[in-house]
């Protein structure tokens, strides 16, 4: 008959899950401001396009560093809100840091799309500007919660050693059980 008692693959496994269900809350948060940013970027580039006279590159940078400051807020106050808040300057410089160099990355798509092809019909500049804006999203993602919003060390230690205690009682009551 089998035994209750977890056998040793139960924790490292349950701390793998947890792992995975933290980083899949990150990437949801971070999609969810994203998206709005998304929406914030694409309205601004189409209505500073259309009633302005810029070029499509220039009408896209504005767009971008409009979404840029909706998305900072977003994820400072929802997305990352758990995560370190001291040394603000340093966070705002890294964050404006990366990005710019997002807005090159999303801009330069666009760019080679409008002068490097030709393709600069109002669809098109949306497509590559959709596409640009997802390559750099990638980008941003991976240097955002590498190099800005750090987690706190303390905080996944406290939460390993909760999970370890939550564990060790059900050992306890499982050994005794079988005893």
């Amino acid at each position: 008959m089998g035994s209750a008692t977890p056998g040793p693959s139960t924790r490292p496994r349950s701390a793998v899950r947890r792992r995975f269900d933290l980083l899949f809350r990150e990437v949801a948060k971070f999609g969810a401001v994203g998206g709005a940013g998304l929406l914030v970027n694409l309205l601004v580039f189409n209505l500073v396009r259309h009633l302005t006279g810029l070029q499509v590159v220039r009408a896209s940078v504005i767009a971008t560093v409009v979404s840029i400051v909706f998305n900072y807020i977003g994820f400072r106050y929802f997305t990352y809100r758990d995560r370190d808040k001291g040394g603000r300057t340093k966070e705002l410089t890294l964050f404006l840091l990366f990005s710019a160099v997002g807005l090159v990355i999303e801009n330069g798509v666009l760019y080679a799309a409008t002068y490097g092809f030709g393709w600069d019909s109002p669809l098109q500049s949306n497509v590559f500007k959709f596409l640009g804006i997802g390559v750099a999203t990638l980008f941003r993602f991976w240097s955002y919660r590498t190099w800005v919003f750090r987690a706190l060390p303390a905080r996944e230690a406290v939460a390993s050693a909760e999970a370890f205690l939550d564990e060790v009682p059900d050992a306890r009551r499982t050994r005794a059980r079988v005893n």
